[in-house]
């Protein structure tokens, strides 16, 4: 992986834990610490935070 690589993958890293943790309150403990252990994995840290994304993007369109 090249160094933009490893930057993108932190800050998307980053972006999924501080987002899971201090917006989502009505989440469960279980589901908040699956979200941080899949944004921690180096190789799946920009997938994570690609699907973390759609997944809350699609939620809040059905609200």
């Amino acid at each position: 992986m090249t160094k933009f690589g490893i930057i993108i993958g932190i800050i998307a890293s980053i972006w999924v834990i501080y987002n899971i943790w201090s917006n989502h309150k009505e989440k469960s403990s279980e589901a908040k610490l699956l979200w941080t252990l899949a944004a921690i994995i180096p190789m799946l840290s920009i997938v994570t935070a690609i699907v973390y994304y759609m997944s809350e993007n699609k939620k809040n369109k059905d609200l």
